[in-house]
């Protein structure tokens, strides 16, 4: 067996794989996300449905993958790790559907503009995080590109309709995968707001109405990402290198809520795929945003603050594992309205995904951009618990303030790797700098936190108790630590080393 630095690079040209089919689909964003999940069920929709599509991948932002994208010429190993028909099971696909990668931050541009022209184009498709779908008012039709992903889009769409004369068959579908409630309800509407501010006639905003069709959809498979801790030992057993590789549970599911000739077009049941065309995904999207993603991003800031680094640690730890079950039990799910049996059964499925022993999903991972995620995941479990029940749920509390200090930057003296919006960063780097570690000093911090309406949608100081109690495990946890002040919190203690 050669040495791992002996091994060659996965590329089109070391490797035998299909040459560049038409590309029909326009990916805004190259992380690990879609290109496990989406590129993965189209590069299956190609080789055993007989699509013929690829898939131009654009860098939503300044900084990004698309250059070590482009030196494998696209071409990337998806491995899946986890339990399929009851059976432990870990296999790869190389996936060869993407042609390219562009960035159009800079010399990418005019390649990038001119993907409007391509007659073949059908599709895209988004994942820029749960903050990708935006209004920013500052921009504009002349933006080389424009700062947001709807403002983007905007542009692009516009110079489609004017190259193709308003042609109605030209129209795209968009299919957005971001986390947010009706992400293609709420991308359409700030498309629109930019055609309107932008001027960009009647016709246009007619034809954007008309010709486009803007999905809402869901997504659900867990991916760690890349297997950074045993990327040698993977790249031994594949027999060549790969910089792209990425690591995925065998579970998937996309629902999309659209026409149902979207059958005809993404022939998604051809290639065994778990993809449902409905009419309805509320009752999906609910149940998965609240339970599986309101669960890692509840457990996220617990968990490493407590000294843990993946889910599955996580879930397996006497006192985490038993406080992220409570939550899921007796704070999300009595808020859901679904039959509790069925939310059950469910909530096992999740748990038994994030205990998958093929893969290690670090936390850090689910990490980025945690407020937004907190606003879409947890806020309405929360608001609705208090709804229902007329008291604050206690461990989701106990979430969101340990979400406050994680955003402190520190986990016992090692500074914490925070990734989130330039103004998030700043706004709690000024007030941490500010603390002075008293119980005033936690309330005054916290009162300033919940009462950003820009962050969460509402000033949360209006929610009796909840300033109080959240201030109370700041301090704490800025005092006592994590381990003291989660143990004291669920009467449960593990024996120390």
């Amino acid at each position: 067996m050669k040495e791992v630095d002996e091994l060659d690079q996965l590329n089109r040209k070391s490797f035998i794989v299909a040459d560049s089919q038409p590309e029909r689909v326009l990916q805004f964003g190259e992380g690990n996300f879609l290109r496990a999940f989406v590129d993965w069920q189209f590069d299956k929709m190609n080789k055993q449905a007989g699509w013929d599509t690829g898939v131009v991948i654009v860098q939503p932002q300044p900084s990004g993958m698309v250059e070590k994208l482009n030196e494998q010429d696209g071409v990337y190993t998806v491995i899946l790790e986890g339990i399929k028909d009851g059976q432990a099971m870990k296999e790869h696909t190389v996936v060869e559907c993407v042609t390219r990668g562009l960035n159009p931050y800079g010399a990418d541009f005019a390649e990038y503009e001119a993907l409007s022209q391509k007659p073949e184009l059908r599709f895209v498709v988004s994942n820029t995080t749960e903050a990708g779908i935006a209004y920013v008012p500052e921009d504009r039709l002349e933006d080389r590109p424009q700062k947001s992903f709807p403002g983007k889009l905007a542009a692009l769409l516009y110079k489609r309709f004017q190259f193709f004369r308003g042609d109605q068959s030209k129209g795209l579908v968009i299919i957005p995968c971001e986390l947010i409630d009706r992400n293609g309800d709420a991308l359409k509407e700030i498309v629109l707001r930019y055609a309107d501010q932008w001027g960009l006639g009647v016709e246009f905003t007619a034809w954007l109405k008309e010709a486009n069709t803007f999905c809402n959809s869901l997504v659900d498979r867990i991916v760690p990402g890349y297997p950074k801790d045993r990327i040698h030992e993977i790249q031994a057993e594949l027999g060549y290198k790969d910089n792209l590789a990425v690591v995925g549970e065998q579970y998937h599911l996309w629902v999309i809520e659209g026409p149902q000739w979207l059958k005809k077009e993404l022939p998604t049941h051809l290639a065994g795929l778990n993809v449902l065309i409905v009419d309805d995904m509320t009752p999906y999207r609910t149940r998965k945003v609240r339970i599986l993603n309101g669960a890692h991003t509840a457990l996220t800031p617990v968990a490493y603050l407590y000294g843990l680094d993946t889910v599955g640690q996580a879930v397996e730890h006497e006192v985490i594992g038993a406080f992220i079950q409570s939550l899921i039990r007796e704070e999300i799910i009595p808020t859901l309205g679904s039959p509790e049996a069925e939310l059950n059964l469910y909530a096992d499925d999740v748990i038994e995904r994030f205990r998958n022993p093929f893969v290690n999903h670090y936390v850090m991972s689910i990490a980025l951009n945690s407020v937004s995620k907190f606003k879409t995941r947890n806020l309405p479990s929360l608001l609705q618990y208090v709804k229902r029940h007329k008291t604050l749920p206690a461990k989701i509390v106990f979430s969101l303030s340990s979400l406050l200090v994680f955003y402190r930057g520190d986990r016992n003296g090692e500074p914490i790797a925070l990734a989130d919006e330039a103004e998030v960063l700043s706004a709690f780097g000024k007030l941490w700098s500010g603390y002075d570690g008293t119980l005033a000093g936690a309330k005054h911090l916290t009162k300033q936190v919940l009462g950003k309406q820009i962050w969460w949608g509402e000033d949360l100081n209006q929610i009796e108790g909840l300033a109080e109690q959240t201030a109370q495990h700041v301090y704490a946890l800025t005092s006592r630590g994590m381990k003291e002040t989660l143990e004291i919190l669920t009467g449960k203690s593990v024996p120390r080393v």
